[in-house]
């Protein structure tokens, strides 16, 4: 069954979290999140260029795989902040019928 809410990406988190002290020779997680935070930011923007590449070419089926991995990288450097997704999703809630251009002209200089 497919979902349409957080649920699965919540799921998700959950095994990423629970695979953190995993023995890396047998996760994938285990591993990435051992390398340190600057490596998982590093494979979230690998992710994130093969799917603007994927998308760019026209590549639909690649689009949907490259996301998924995407999103999966973007969960693992999560957990490598100690960010949950309940603030992601509270932060998201919080910007809910607010224009992106508000958004962004309300935000502190970083």
């Amino acid at each position: 069954m497919t979902t349409r809410d957080g649920t699965t990406l919540d799921r998700l988190f959950e095994t990423i979290d629970a695979r953190e002290h995993a023995d890396p020779a047998s996760s994938y997680t285990s591993s990435l999140l051992r390398r340190g935070t600057e490596h998982v930011a590093k494979k979230l923007g690998e992710e994130a260029l093969e799917t603007a590449l994927a998308a760019v070419a026209g590549r639909r089926g690649a689009v949907v795989s490259e996301s998924a991995d995407l999103l999966y990288h973007l969960l693992v450097l999560w957990a490598a902040t100690s960010v949950t997704p309940a603030e992601v999703w509270a932060e998201l809630a919080r910007r809910e019928g607010t224009s992106g251009l508000a958004e962004k002209s309300g935000r502190p200089p970083q």
